[in-house]
């Protein structure tokens, strides 16, 4: 019987949320040291919390399909913002074949090999429709899963892979996305087969439409909002990460009315907001998104945790296996090397190592829900082998991507941050640096004023254990003092 028998959206819905986000929130401290993904740990919280173990009821395929939804514009909105654009614009090219013809690639390879061995390895009848609705559902990268598991190992690679691999989970799903509701319009119609090429053909169209006015409104209102941040003067750092927000629902809105992919301008917007040189507030208002970002990545795994039946999936072990593994190990390296295939600067390491990063997260799961609420016989087992799928993943890919850069010679140790204490000024100013008092440094005297600075560089904060304490020539120094310097043009 279960522990908990509580309706989620019920009286306790507050009490509820708050336990498990409190229980989602410990658990990534076990992530970090043991190298597990936060957002496989999410998942499998959401799961033991489900009815099948807990006993918390949630089974609202459509109220999920929407939280995802808002979820997944907060996350990739987010990663658009600390986008570096100079480090994008050099891999525009390679991310854009990936996002497209890889991951048409990857759904043509995966859905022939489910096609070939539906009979023996899947439990259930599937068409051939059916074959291509759950490889297109798992075509594409999670943007979620990428961004979350580079940027917490903090992995820096060689060969401009990382913003490479970004800017392809950011701007798959239109692809994805589209061959699913149009191979789910083709199976609840049923009809003959001039019908369903006309479909897919309008499917086609719809995918060239969605990009080119994600694109273009993402491109419009991100340089609107260039110009209103820059003439607009609020009264605190919280208003303009709000307004940045604004600009950036607008963006997902407009697209969405013009036929085009709502996320991929949000992204777009993103990126060219992120990208203002005099961005006002930059460092609190990327505190501000980064905290949203992790409180909807809590949401959104645990919701679809709660969403899986444990009990359920077992019969789909098997299929989940074999499909995935096949995904991992054939399809996606297949679809790597050949969309990457002009591109002859990028050595084999590197799309060996891209081929590994065909990270599976929330975006699958959020796809295979379309074919659940449009009532297709057999979602219901489709929804749990991509749910399994996403676990292998996110096993086998998220926990190795970190030895699998070291053994390929990808990764290397980015220099020690600079540490200023909050401090930021303008880069017309100059170069904030920290410095830590050695006994050299002493040699010559024990004062500021003996450390002999060169013209054009002040010391601006000096911190001394928990102290704080503002500089002047005759302070005395102390090895192990930390120093706030400031490097620009002197008037001297």
């Amino acid at each position: 019987m279960p522990l908990l028998a509580v309706n989620l959206l019920s009286e306790h819905l507050l009490l509820l949320c708050s336990v498990l986000i409190f229980a989602a929130v410990l658990v990534t401290k076990v992530g970090s040291r043991y190298g597990v993904p936060s957002l496989l740990l999410f998942l499998l919280l959401g799961m033991v919390a489900g009815k099948d173990v807990l006993g918390v009821q949630f089974d609202d395929f459509e109220l999920a399909e929407n939280i995802g939804h808002f979820a997944m514009t907060i996350i990739l909105f987010t990663a658009g913002l600390e986008t570096p654009i100079h480090e994008a614009r050099p891999v525009l090219r390679q991310g854009t074949l990936l996002s497209t013809v890889g991951v048409l690639l990857t759904v043509l390879f995966s859905g022939v090999f489910i096609w070939l061995v539906a009979d023996s390895a899947i439990p259930v009848s599937v068409s051939l429709a059916g074959c291509f609705l759950l490889a297109a559902v798992m075509g594409s990268t999670d943007s979620a899963s990428v961004f979350s598991v580079l940027r917490s190992k903090k992995l820096h690679l060689r060969e401009n892979l990382g913003p490479m691999l970004e800017l392809e989970s950011g701007s798959n799903d239109p692809m994805a996305y589209i061959l699913t509701i149009v191979l789910t319009q083709v199976i609840a119609s049923s009809r003959g087969a001039v019908g369903v090429g006309s479909q897919v053909m309008t499917g086609f169209g719809l995918v060239f439409l969605q990009v080119l006015v994600g694109v273009a409104v993402g491109f419009g209102i991100g340089f609107a909002g260039r110009w209103i941040l820059g003439r607009l003067q609020l009264a605190s750092s919280p208003l303009y990460a709000i307004l940045i927000l604004s600009l950036g629902f607008f963006a997902n809105g407009i697209a969405g009315l013009l036929m085009g992919n709502g996320l991929l301008a949000l992204y777009v917007t993103a990126i060219i907001i992120g990208n203002r040189t005099d961005l006002p507030h930059r460092k609190e208002i990327l505190h501000f998104f980064d905290g949203m970002t992790w409180l909807m990545q809590l949401v959104m795994f645990l919701m679809l945790g709660l969403l899986a039946s444990p009990s359920k999936m077992l019969p789909m072990i098997l299929p989940a296996l074999v499909i995935g593994l096949f995904m991992i190990f054939v399809a996606r390296p297949a679809s790597v090397f050949l969309s990457l295939l002009p591109f002859r600067g990028l050595s084999f390491r590197a799309k060996v190592f891209t081929s590994w990063v065909g990270l599976k997260g929330a975006g699958p799961i959020l796809f295979a829900l379309c074919p659940v609420v449009a009532g297709l016989e057999g979602a219901d087992d489709m929804f749990n082998i991509v749910f399994l799928i996403t676990l292998i993943s996110l096993l086998l890919q998220g926990m190795t991507l970190s030895p699998v850069a070291r053994m390929l010679r990808l990764s290397y140790e980015e220099d020690p941050k600079v540490e200023t204490f909050g401090m930021e000024i303008p880069e017309e100013m100059g170069m904030l640096r920290d410095h830590t008092v050695t006994e050299e440094d002493l040699q010559g005297g024990a004062t500021l004023r003996d450390l002999g600075l060169p013209h054009g560089i002040r010391v601006m904060m000096v911190r001394r254990g928990d102290s704080y304490l503002v500089p002047h020539g005759s302070m005395p120094l102390e090895v192990g003092d930390r120093l706030v310097i400031i490097m620009g043009d002197s008037d001297d």
